[in-house]
């Protein structure tokens, strides 16, 4: 999957939103003013929320060693950074961008759900 489609399918997400906190070099895809994607556009990786903390995201990370690492600074909670240009399948890439998306619906008050 090409950094491009990545975007295009994050942004084509209900109520999904692309801020530029810290520069041009990252682009976070929010929903409801919460992010879902943390997109490296120079590293070509997505931080995606893969489970609850560290120990549930972990099971991706060890299918897919040195392709799928620990996020720095929200790694505990749950998210990992995902390699564009490594052996993690397209479909596999989607289903993590879903349920990081889902995630973060899921938690938003009723009132900012898309």
């Amino acid at each position: 999957m090409t950094l491009d489609e990545l975007i295009a399918y994050c942004a084509g997400k209900p109520g999904a939103e692309e801020t530029y906190p810290w520069g041009d070099a990252e682009l976070v895809c929010k929903v409801g003013g919460k992010a879902f994607a943390f997109v490296g556009l120079d590293s070509h990786t997505v931080g995606l929320k893969c489970g609850a903390d560290a120990e549930a995201a972990a099971p991706w990370r060890d299918r897919f060693p040195g392709d799928i690492t620990i996020s720095g600074y929200v790694g505990r909670y749950g998210w990992n950074t995902i390699a564009l240009k490594g052996s993690v399948p397209d479909d596999d890439l989607l289903e993590l961008v879903d349920g990081s998306y889902e995630a973060v619906v899921a938690r938003l008050p009723k009132r900012k759900r898309p």
